[in-house]
């Protein structure tokens, strides 16, 4: 990768350059007045003339003249306390050149949609404060005669010490505003105002914690990164700890030496689901400076977290993808924690990964990036191996815990045996069984929700097909909808056949859904959870559900991906994958990367406490690589076998792709726009880059909408993207949407 320099104000600066928040693509140029000149700096939230009407911009440069004849001037500065800091202003920059998007697009990625939106969010608070030094013996009786209320507002406030919050007081009372106005009036009473911070802490009971005492190994990683934060040139660190080896103390110790340093950090986890256990271990650390931000906030809360890093109040930023762009003043430090999580690389535009992109503003602002996985990511292994970046290893778990024992169950025997195919092998039962007898919990993975995959007819071999995507619906019993997990279509169950009336329909295949029910006739006595999405809806559900998995209120969690990594309870001890196989067969390259990902990080929950934890992995392929690497934890085993068939197909990491989308309503049109499109590129593209398709995508129809593809390997974007773009833009997107998405994760 290279790294543009941050935009520098030329000396004489007079001529701002905006980007408005329409997808044009374009920097429009504003004289700035006399009176704004000193003011009006990149990353300033302006408003401007535009069109026949005015409009709200970021300023992304500041030049000295322009070629533009008879400018019109910058009208004002719009919210001075929420412009962007300046070297953000250049990552956006970046971000639209390599992820090939819109500027402006890339500059609204870098704000909370609330904060963008330009309406003040600020939570005010009322305070009647008793004026002092008055002759209450002479006021009160005056008082009690005339105006009861007001004397009993007075006494309250006497007995309070001689304020209140001004809803309390009244409520104290049981008196309106209009009384405690009229005291203000007479100038008995002084009405204060301030701002105050939605906390979303607020109902949180966290214990201080101290440093623990490290391993040799986590000392040595300490080292490296602490002596990366003081050279003059900081390194991306890739931080390769086994399932349970203490990388979050090295995070948070590192964190403390970056504080020492007056510097701030910021922290990325890939899940919200993961979002309150770190917070915890986070704030028992540093307490009211570590601030959060995710999708998971109200609108005021997320208005207010991001004033507080703006401002300077809080100086650890903790969050989903979106906080890598949080305002932090001096940035010392990021932390990528599970680096290698599908759920940095964002699905609509800017299609950034959240991880490299952390690398560049790293490189940007000279700051530590520090990324922690028990399964790394193969391009940070590469760029590793390339020189870019160093690792630290973790080798084994603190405290001497061994890792878990794994053991392999073949589903095809087990079919053989019992007269069909199982959910549960027998195996799982017995150990599900002693496991709660002992008092311990269990978590059972499946990465698929619902309760069956598909509804058909055994009769007339109908299947419920969702008619906007290349899919069937899904089965919900709980809610006796189908559901298509695409676009989000929702029918009512039938009762019988749409296609013969037949009753006997069958719902096939499985889903969390079904394994709870399953649990539940198996093991009544057991107290249930289920973590997926269709049960963590509300902004708690989360909290909640982890809470009682902790406190030892649920016995057995059943989940999907998100109860998969990062989660520490010592009382479980047992871990069963129902279907390892899921995923494992899909026509995407990174298939075996993500199962071998999934299946470690699943098994490393198991055996974090005292006792040996055991995982029981159900397949019916258990000599297929992929899995034989999983069950000996062998992460440098599966590099090396998947690292070599990628360099024989030429793919990520050994090479980089892009992949052109191509979607619209009508099929032949899609198909033939993506045709043209390939036609109109090859002549353009650079030297041994190769272009491959167009073809329809795995999945062809979603939302109504046809997809096509065309791929593209051994791609340089920052060479490709000015050859894309001007491309793109003329494209008619009434009929056909096209975009790039470099560095896929999926080409599904």
């Amino acid at each position: 990768m290279t790294f543009p320099n941050a935009n520098k104000p030329e000396p004489g600066a007079a001529v701002a350059k905006v980007v408005v928040n329409l997808s044009l693509d374009r920097e429009f140029d504003y004289r700035i007045p006399e009176r704004l000149r000193g003011r009006v700096r990149i990353g300033s939230r302006v408003f401007v003339p535009f069109g026949h009407g005015e409009r709200i911009g970021y300023v992304v440069n500041v030049v000295a003249t322009s070629t533009v004849p008879l400018l019109k001037d910058v009208i004002r500065i719009e919210n001075e306390g929420e412009q962007i800091p300046e070297n953000l202003v250049a990552l956006a920059r970046w971000i639209a050149d390599y992820y090939c998007c819109a500027r402006e697009v890339a500059v609204r990625a870098l704000i909370p949609a609330v904060v963008r939106k330009g309406t003040l969010l600020r939570k005010v608070r009322r305070t009647a404060v008793l004026k002092p030094d008055l002759n209450l013996g002479e006021i009160l009786p005056a008082l009690e005669k005339k105006a009861k209320k007001r004397a009993a507002i007075v006494r309250e406030l006497v007995r309070l010490g001689g304020r209140c919050e001004v809803q309390k007081l009244l409520h104290l009372v049981k008196a309106g505003a209009a009384t405690l106005e009229g005291l203000a009036e007479k100038g008995l009473v002084t009405l204060e105002q301030e701002n105050v911070d939605r906390d979303p802490f607020a109902n949180d009971t966290v214990l201080p914690t101290v440093p623990l005492t490290l391993t040799a190994d986590q000392a040595r990683a300490l080292e490296q990164v602490m002596t990366s934060m003081t050279a003059p040139k900081a390194q991306t660190i890739l931080l390769h700890g086994v399932t349970g080896s203490g990388k979050t103390e090295v995070y948070l110790q590192a964190m403390a030496h970056c504080l020492e340093q007056g510097r701030d950090a910021i922290v990325l986890v890939p899940e919200i689901a993961l979002t309150p256990q770190t917070m915890e271990r986070f704030r028992g650390r540093f307490g009211e400076t570590v601030s959060v931000l995710h999708s998971g906030l109200s609108d005021g809360e997320r208005y207010d977290e991001w004033r507080r890093i703006r401002d300077g109040r809080a100086r650890i930023v903790v969050g989903a993808r979106s906080a890598l762009f949080a305002p932090v003043g001096r940035l010392g430090l990021i932390v990528v924690d599970e680096e290698h999580e599908t759920t940095y690389k964002q699905d609509e535009a800017p299609r950034y990964n959240a991880r490299d992109v952390a690398v560049v503003r790293g490189s940007f602002e000279n700051a530590t990036v520090v990324l922690g996985s028990a399964t790394p990511s193969l391009e940070s292994a590469w760029n590793c191996r390339a020189g870019k970046y160093v690792m630290s290893v973790l080798p084994s778990r603190v405290d001497n815990q061994v890792m878990p024992v794994m053991e392999v169950i073949d589903m095809r025997s087990e079919a053989m045996q019992r007269g069909g195919p199982q959910i549960f092998s027998r195996r799982l039962e017995t150990e599900i069984k002693e496991t709660l007898e002992r008092g311990e919990q269990v978590i059972l993975f499946l990465n698929r929700r619902g309760y069956a995959s598909q509804m058909l007819c055994t009769k007339c071999g109908y299947v419920a097909e969702c008619p906007d995507c290349s899919t069937t619906y899904t089965y919900h019993k709980h809610r006796a909808e189908l559901i298509c997990h695409l676009c989000g279509r929702v029918l009512p169950a039938p009762k019988k056949c749409p296609g013969c009336g037949d009753e006997k329909i069958r719902f096939s295949g499985l889903g969390t859904e079904k394994i709870e029910a399953i649990c539940g006739r198996l093991f009544p006595h057991a107290s249930l959870g289920r973590m997926d999405s269709d049960t963590m809806t509300t902004k708690d559900a989360y909290r909640r559900t982890l809470n009682s998995f902790r406190a030892g209120r649920i016995q057995i969690l059943i989940g999907t991906q998100m109860i998969a990594k990062g989660l520490h309870f010592p009382n479980v001890t047992l871990v069963g994958i129902i279907f390892a196989d899921m995923g494992l067969h899909m026509p995407d390259f990174r298939a075996g990367e993500r199962t071998f990902q999934l299946l470690v990080q699943v098994a490393g929950r198991a055996g974090r406490g005292e006792a040996t934890g055991r995982v029981v992995v159900q397949t019916y392929t258990p000599f297929h690589m992929v899995l034989q690497h999983a069950l000996r934890h062998d992460w440098p085993g599966f590099l090396e076998d998947e690292l070599a068939t990628r360099q024989a197909l030429l793919l990520p990491p050994v090479t980089h792709m892009a992949v052109l989308h191509f979607r619209g309503e009508n099929e032949t049109k899609v198909a033939d726009t993506a045709l043209a499109f390939l036609e109109a590129l090859r002549p353009v593209l650079p030297a041994g880059t190769d272009a491959i398709g167009p073809t329809p995508c795995t999945i062809a129809k979603v939302r109504g909408r046809f997809r096509y593809q065309i791929s593209l390997r051994n791609v340089n974007m920052l060479r490709l993207g000015p050859i894309l773009r001007p491309l793109l833009a003329r494209q008619d997107r009434n009929e056909v949407e096209a975009y790039v998405d470099a560095d896929p994760y999926s080409l599904m």
